[in-house]
């Protein structure tokens, strides 16, 4: 016997074998399919009696196997079942002669056989035939079961006829020595009169009635032949067939213990009747091991009234400690002969089933590794395959899931080892993915995403290797992709920087052919792998949200309620409402974003691997808003620390936006990396509301821009600063373009000033305006530009400048005059060395300079379009730096008689504080011209007034 049967089980020994195969040309798939209808009739009730005849089905059987059926009957083959085509009756005779042809094959075994035709009709498919049902078409076959049934009646009779034969004590016949077929040589020239001899052939006919009544349905006389054979085949050494007896004996106790059956399928055998389930509730009792023979209770049908007896013949019955106890003396016996190496094999398989039944792994395992060593013939590569997937399914029973893997993979490799002709990569890459549950691997990256690293990374990563490999032998490049990318996401921790690039290196190679996706890949047998987003390439550890530039944040336009009561209810407060916004302000954001800007979410990034990492493509997933992702494109330095980038888009509609995530393109590998999938992102939120659009105004003046940085208390910004230096008294006008760079047109402009750090006392208006002209350009459309000019005029004191009269005599009074108007329009540039290094230096107490400053921020406030019927508006700030230099001082004032008592000369020394050349205009008199730094003295004629002398 070459060829295991790796599905054997206890059980099988109480079935009769048949076999069922076609004749002729016969379609795959119509074959089956009869086949699958016979194949269901697998137990049968004998009529006129309790017994149940069970039937194994076999569509392939080496005739080989069959030498082997007087050694144990279930492997013998009993009956034939063929199926055949024929279209008309010339064909008929051909047809039939195949038929017997087939039956010589089994015939020394056979009991009885049958031939289905289908497709013939006329007289011959009338003919009323026992061994030959016609049937017209494979459709129109409704009494297959029924033949089927009958046929394993007259199997009943005959095996029947043989147990009675057999059981029956004929003294006076020679028994004869039932062989298996390597022995038959070997006892050639023996004593057939011997003690010794008898004894040998009355142990091993005794053990082969003990199978015949197993198959015939009679559990308790079975076990009683089973006992008998085992202590006569002990007497005389005859360790194979005391095995079998041994092997015999524990499969009757198992199909006792355990009706359900040993192979797997829950329920596919029936209870054994009465007489047995009377013991049911003392099955396991450890002492049921005791041995009662009572050959004198056998009967012809194996029914005795006498229900006491057939209790105590319960007892025959192994315990199901004892039933592993004499599988292993059983398999020691095999172990004896290197012929009987497939006995042996299938004696350990059935024992694992059944130590599987008892929950008893370790015992198991020893089984299994004993059945790994046993030695067989050359086996061809298939049935390496079968014995190998065979021990992993074994080993997944007992819970040894790991080892079973490893089986799988030796199996999946052998598939394509490099003596087969053409290799089976498509079984191979099946059998490599079965294994996957026992190295604790998954094809979903999410499994890997939560917790600590289950597993041994290596054998890991050697598994995918070869998973990629397989595909690829398979021309399926999008697995290949789809494999390494799991790869280097789950694995990255667990690869050398050489594997790294490796990998990313044939990552490519492999992209450039078949880039890879974010589709789910389902393979030919419904497996789904899904798709492998690379959230480690870059690594995310930050996601925040940005607010808009200062300029183009919209404010709302307060209402009489307020902003912080929502206008939905009607009542002003509701600590409902406040719940639920307090639970929604956890993830929504307190700014808005505004349809039509560009609106930006900083992440920020490392990157883990030992080189140069491109990332193509990166954008924002967003739902809730149609939403413009604007991709960038980076390049991160070799494990770079902590780095910023910057990811924009444009709302295109307004309502509730949620950043998702990001989607890359790396390696050639295209990914949408959810926030969700990455637990250890840190943000401020996701989501945001995006209000209607407004208009954008961008303003240019005729001023330079200044250096001077305005920080206003109230924490605005500054877009502009621009800077003029004026001498005191003088004015100048600031011309300033508003330019509508957005896409709405802006309909509404309110304008205000302010003045901000400064102590100066201010002499009149210092920004001055007309809006009205600027107002009647509106609406302002997309691109155009408005005009709107302030006026700009500084009169400050300078009275307390004492270091600018230094040079002056101290004698008479010296006060301050009013300050005149320059004639110069230029702008002069300040003096080095008057120039403050700090503006807020000149401030200080004891500073000498004589430079004053001004600042001041005008503030645009503007709206339009729909954002403006919402009631939102923005602001738009600009600051105004401004230096004042003194111009003109009257240093002495004096009086002198006129001619005439009610007139007097006013005498005033007036100093040029500037570096320029100035005129002195005054009232019926003439000009005076002062050169940079001179001081002169000026007559003017006017009235005197006299005031009372009061005494002290």
């Amino acid at each position: 016997m070459s060829v295991p049967d790796y599905m054997q089980c206890a059980e099988d020994h109480q079935t009769l074998l048949v076999v069922v195969q076609p004749i002729g040309i016969v379609p795959e798939e119509s074959f089956f399919r009869i086949y699958k209808r016979i194949s269901a009739v697998s137990q049968v009730n004998v009529r006129d009696s309790q017994r149940v005849l069970y039937i194994r089905y076999r569509h392939h059987y080496p005739p080989e196997n069959n030498e082997w059926g007087d050694f144990q009957t279930h492997r013998k083959v009993v009956g034939l079942i063929t199926i055949t085509e024929c279209s008309s009756a010339k064909e008929w005779p051909q047809t039939f002669e195949k038929f017997h042809l087939q039956k010589e094959m089994y015939g020394s075994t056979l009991y009885d056989s049958r031939l289905f035709v289908f497709g013939l009709q006329g007289e011959i498919a009338e003919q009323s035939r026992t061994d030959v049902a016609f049937y017209a078409s494979y459709d129109e076959c409704e009494t297959v079961e029924k033949r089927i049934e009958d046929f394993i009646e007259s199997l009943f009779i005959v095996l029947e006829s043989k147990r009675l034969d057999r059981a029956t004590d004929k003294s006076g016949d020679k028994i004869p020595l039932l062989c298996v077929p390597f022995e038959k040589k070997d006892f050639v020239g023996l004593d057939t009169d011997s003690r010794h001899y008898k004894k040998r052939c009355q142990g091993r006919m005794r053990k082969h009635v003990g199978d015949l009544c197993l198959q015939a349905g009679m559990l308790q006389d079975s076990l009683v032949h089973y006992h008998m054979a085992v202590e006569l085949l002990r007497s005389v050494n005859d360790f194979l067939w005391l095995g079998a007896a041994l092997e015999g004996l524990c499969s009757a106790s198992v199909i006792y213990h355990y009706p359900g059956g040993t192979g797997g399928k829950v329920g596919s055998r029936r209870a054994q009747g009465g007489s047995l389930s009377a013991e049911a509730g003392n099955r396991h009792r450890p002492g049921a091991q005791e041995v009662l023979i009572d050959p004198g209770a056998l009967t012809s049908n194996g029914i005795n009234a006498d229900t006491s007896a057939e209790i105590g013949r319960a007892k025959n019955c192994l315990s199901p400690e004892d039933i592993i106890e004499k599988y292993k003396e059983a398999i020691s016996y095999y172990g004896k002969y290197k012929n009987a190496g497939v006995i042996e094999l299938e004696a350990c398989v059935k024992a694992v089933r059944v130590l599987a039944m008892q929950k008893r792994s370790m015992e198991a395992s020893e089984f299994l590794q004993n059945a790994v060593y046993i030695n067989l013939r050359q086996l061809s590569e298939e049935e390496k395959i079968q014995r190998y997937s065979i021990l992993s399914e074994l080993y997944e029973r007992i819970g040894f899931h790991r080892k079973s893997a490893f089986f799988k993979r030796i199996a999946a490799m052998q598939c394509a080892a490099p003596s087969i002709p053409e290799p089976g990569w498509r079984a191979c890459y099946k059998l490599l993915l079965e294994t996957l549950p026992g190295y604790s691997l998954s094809l979903d990256p999410q499994d890997f995403s939560r917790g600590t690293h289950r597993g041994w990374a290596a054998v890991q990563m050697r598994l995918l290797h070869e998973l990629v490999y397989a595909s690829r032998r398979m021309g399926n490049p999008a697995l290949c992709v789809r494999h390494l990318s799991f790869l280097l996401q789950t694995m990255l921790d667990f690869l050398s920087d050489q594997e790294k690039k490796d990998v990313t290196q044939s990552l490519e190679s492999y992209t450039a052919k078949c880039p890879g996706t974010m589709e789910v890949i389902t393979l030919p047998d419904g497996l789904k792998l899904p798709p492998v987003p690379f959230t480690k390439l870059p690594i995310v550890k930050s996601v925040k949200l940005l607010n808009l530039p200062t300029s183009l944040r919209p404010h709302k336009m307060k209402s009489l309620l307020g902003q912080n009561v929502s206008t939905k209810s009607p009542f002003i407060y509701s600590p409902i409402i406040a719940h639920s916004r307090g639970e929604e302000r956890n993830k929504k954001i307190d700014f808005q974003w505004v349809q039509g800007d560009v609106c930006e979410v900083q992440l920020m990034v490392y990157n883990p691997m030992p080189f140069e990492l491109r990332v193509e493509n990166m954008g924002l997933l967003t739902t809730g808003v149609e939403f413009e992702s604007l991709p960038a494109a980076l390049s991160l330095p070799a494990e770079s620390g902590l780095y910023p980038v910057t990811l924009v888009g444009v709302p295109q509609t307004t309502g509730q936006i949620t950043v998702n995530g990001y989607h890359t393109s790396v390696f050639g590998v295209f990914s949408d990396c959810l926030l969700d999938n990455l637990p250890g992102v840190k943000t401020n939120g996701c989501t945001v509301e995006v209000i209607p659009a407004l208009p954008r105004l961008q303003i240019s003046t005729s001023l330079p821009r200044s250096a001077h940085t305005l920080q206003p208390s109230s924490g605005d910004e500054i877009s502009t600063n621009v800077s003029v230096q004026l001498y005191n008294g003088e004015t100048q006008q600031l011309i300033i373009k508003l330019e509508n760079i957005g896409t709405e047109p802006l309909e509404k402009l309110e304008v205000t000033a302010k003045t901000v750090n400064t102590k100066e006392k201010l002499y009149g208006d210092f920004l001055s305006w007309n809006l009205e002209d600027t107002l009647c350009q509106f609406p302002l459309k997309p691109g155009k530009i408005a005009t709107f000019v302030v006026n700009i005029k500084v009169k400050l004191d300078f009275s307390c400048q004492e270091n600018l009269l230094q040079d002056l005599s101290d004698d008479g009074i010296s006060v301050s005059g009013l300050p005149l108007s320059s004639p110069f329009r230029q702008v002069v540039k300040p003096r080095v060395e008057t120039k403050p290094l700090n503006p807020q230096e000149s401030s200080k107490v004891g500073d000498f300079s004589h430079v004053k400053t001004l600042e001041a921020i005008l503030n645009f406030k503007y709206s339009g379009g729909p954002g403006h019927a919402e009631g939102y508006y923005r602001n738009l700030a600009l600051g105004l730096h401004v230096e004042v230099e003194p111009s003109v001082f009257f240093t002495r004032i004096s009086t002198l008689p006129a001619t005439s008592t009610r007139q007097c000369h006013l005498l005033l020394d007036v100093f040029n504080s500037t570096e320029h050349e100035l005129t002195i205009s005054a009232r019926n008199n003439e000009d005076l011209i002062l050169h940079a730094g001179e001081c002169q003295r000026q007559t003017n004629e006017g009235s005197a007034i006299f005031s009372p002398l009061y005494p002290k």
